[in-house]
């Protein structure tokens, strides 16, 4: 689980991973300031 080598690239399925946590997390912080706006004018 180590990537100690320069040319030894991650798996597709980690690249894919990556990838999907970055849109969720993108979707994720819209979603908290879609509350905290709606928190805030109720």
């Amino acid at each position: 689980m180590l990537w100690s080598d320069p040319e030894n690239e991650p798996p597709e399925e980690l690249r894919d991973m990556q990838a999907m946590l970055r849109r969720l997390g993108v979707v994720i912080g819209l979603v908290m300031v879609l509350a905290m706006l709606v928190i805030g004018v109720g």
